[in-house]
């Protein structure tokens, strides 16, 4: 279920996914919550484009330490790409 910050309270969240369109952060919203994910989204800006560079908004997904591998396992069994830390 999507849940605001205060939920979670002093637990560090694990970034999930990051959502580039409006329509993808809704079927993710969907999945995550038909799931029983407890899930964290904010707005955020990253760099995209290829050849001019530009800041550009997204969804960023966020989970608790404790639904980290489900929330992960979703996103695979869907077809969704997880976040990977670099």
């Amino acid at each position: 279920m999507r849940r605001d910050a205060d939920f979670f309270g002093d637990v560090e969240l694990d970034l999930v996914y990051m959502a580039r369109r409006l329509r993808e952060a809704l079927k993710l919203e969907d999945l995550l919550t038909s799931e029983g994910i407890d899930y964290l989204v904010e707005t955020g800006t990253y760099n995209g484009g290829l050849l001019i560079k530009r800041d550009l908004t997204g969804a960023f997904f966020y989970v608790g330490p404790a639904d980290l591998s489900a929330a992960r396992d979703v996103l695979v069994r869907n077809n969704y790409k997880p976040y990977e830390r670099s």
